[in-house]
């Protein structure tokens, strides 16, 4: 996002992946955030690439997704984001979904929201992954405003194969505050160790960049935080984001967790017209014209 008069004073860089849980966990304080900066700021996602093409596959998958399972389920219950009923797998590689994720962005900011979203839930919702390139971006599929054709061209294209490694070499480059965060925060975001005994960015971290300096929000964090982090670079550019009626909310986001709607809409919920789905941490919400188009509801 970009205010209308010259350069941003702040730039926002949010290191994740469409299919790590604590970023998902994190959806509800980001998009409140989003809100409250209101386009005064240069937002921009780095894919970190969480399931790497060099990973082991695990010797005994069944074994592998019943332990990832409970691991979202901890999570689901610090964050209270909604998790599948059934994992059918864990993710073989984040690469299909966050070439889709980052292709979306040729088609407008709104449209790389939404399309991101529908690839969250594809884990998180529907228990699928989008770990390949036909599920990602079917995945995407319905999404308002979207050109299929030209999401599935730019995603195999070598531009946008570069972005994303751009993204992953980034993201492996953490500045030295991450790397013993403090706070109580039952994720506290401390830079991990890869592979070859680098460092990189724990999912979700969001950076935050001016000329006056440079501030890190690592790991799961509350909304206080991140908006510190803003007023030490440029004090008063936060604004305040009055919550939405519950129909209003839903018209702008086409889908809303309970601690979403709780966070960004005041007023009696639900709206008459939202579908719920069901899933084994509360509910999700879709407005009418996404369940439409929706996989979830497609089922």
């Amino acid at each position: 996002m970009t205010g209308s008069a010259g350069p941003p004073p702040v730039e926002v860089v949010e290191f994740t992946d469409p299919l790590c849980p604590w970023a998902w966990g994190s959806e509800p304080v980001f998009r409140a955030l989003r809100a409250a900066l209101g386009g005064r700021v240069r937002w921009r996602r780095a894919y970190a690439i969480l399931f790497d093409e060099d990973d082991d596959p695990p010797p005994d998958p069944t074994a592998e997704t019943a332990w990832y399972a409970r691991y979202v389920e901890e999570i689901s219950a610090h964050s209270g984001a909604p998790r599948a009923l059934r994992l059918s797998r864990v993710a073989a590689s984040s690469w299909p979904a966050s070439l889709v994720a980052k292709a979306a962005e040729r088609q407008g900011a709104e449209v790389a929201d939404r399309v991101l979203r529908r690839l969250r839930e594809s884990v998180f919702v529907l228990g699928e992954p989008a770990d390949t390139v036909a599920l990602a971006l079917s995945a995407a599929r319905g999404t308002p405003g979207l050109d299929p054709a030209r999401l599935a061209a730019d995603a195999a294209s070598e531009a946008v194969l570069r972005q994303v490694r751009a993204d992953r070499a980034e993201a492996r480059r953490p500045v030295p505050e991450v790397l013993a965060p403090g706070g109580g925060s039952p994720h506290p975001g401390a830079a991990k160790e890869t592979a070859d005994g680098g460092r990189r960015y724990a999912l979700p971290t969001l950076l935050f960049r001016s000329p006056e300096g440079c501030r890190a929000v690592p790991g799961w964090r509350p909304f206080e935080e991140y908006a510190a982090a803003v007023d030490a670079l440029r004090p008063g550019l936060l604004g305040t984001a009055a919550p939405l009626p519950p129909a209003r909310a839903l018209e702008r986001y086409r889908s809303l967790s309970d601690p979403e709607r709780r966070l960004l809409t005041k007023g009696a919920w639900p709206p008459a017209h939202a579908v719920r789905v069901d899933t084994g941490n509360g509910p999700l919400w879709l407005h009418p014209d996404e369940a439409a188009v929706h996989p979830a509801t497609a089922r």
